[in-house]
């Protein structure tokens, strides 16, 4: 029942939240009455008509390139913050890469990964990756680093190999926090593709958005950013659905 309450809670404040942007939408639509600002009940109706026929394709190769680089991120990231968390020594030694290396706007590394990697698609999973996989090293190793040493200590005195320590304390105490940067480098992810796909590529959501703006359809155009922004909520709402089904034990 605490569920069920939670889930319609979660589901009307979005609603909510719908309803608020629809209405400012339409309001400003209606007050500055210019073709850059459709009613947004134009934009449903093009929506509708177009998704299948064109959207959904660009929608399809943007989603492969996010999901492509995010478990690109977390097959290297998590085990690399792994390493870093419980070995103090890989810590002293990898540390001065990542820091050095961590503050580097990813967007301006573009022009060197096409050139090495080309315009296709392994540039723009590559960023996307570059984008992730930091936020996954740092927070895997400082929630590792977080644990208190005397956690090891009854699985050490039983003879515990470190792979049965990292199932019954590091993954436990690092998942969640692992989730969280995810979550939060989700975004820019998002955002970073959207600029990536308007170079070399004819498909993608950043590609059908700037062209339609480029052919002055600004119907398609608002209907390619619905589709992006209810591509985000898609990945956000995964990512809330991976946490509630392997961090059960946060709720307790």
């Amino acid at each position: 029942m605490n569920h069920f309450k939670a889930t319609r809670h979660i589901f009307l404040s979005y609603l909510g939240a719908a309803i608020f942007l629809l209405a400012a939408w339409w309001g400003a639509s209606e007050l500055l009455q210019l073709p850059i600002v459709p009613s947004p009940w134009r934009v449903f109706a093009r929506l509708g008509r177009v998704f299948v026929s064109d959207i959904a394709i660009h929608g399809a190769y943007s989603l492969w390139r996010i999901f492509a680089g995010l478990a690109l991120a977390v097959g290297i990231g998590y085990p690399l913050g792994v390493l870093m968390g419980y070995f103090r020594r890989a810590d002293r030694l990898l540390s001065p890469v990542v820091y050095l290396t961590y503050p580097i706007p990813k967007i301006a590394l573009l022009p060197i990964l096409m050139l090495l990697a080309g315009v296709g698609e392994l540039s723009k999973i590559l960023m996307i990756f570059l984008i992730i996989v930091f936020q996954v090293v740092v927070a895997v190793r400082d929630g590792i680093r977080a644990i208190p040493e005397e956690t090891y200590y009854p699985l050490y005195s039983l003879g515990a190999s470190f792979l049965q320590v990292f199932c019954y304390v590091i993954l436990p105490a690092s998942w969640p926090k692992s989730v969280t940067a995810i979550r939060v480098a989700m975004a820019t992810a998002v955002s970073v593709l959207f600029f990536t796909e308007t170079f070399g590529t004819q498909y993608g959501m950043g590609y059908y958005i700037m062209d339609a703006w480029l052919r002055v359809n600004y119907l398609e155009m608002y209907a390619g950013i619905l589709v992006l922004s209810g591509m985000g909520l898609l990945l956000f709402g995964l990512i809330d659905l991976l946490e509630y089904t392997t961090c059960r034990w946060q709720r307790r």
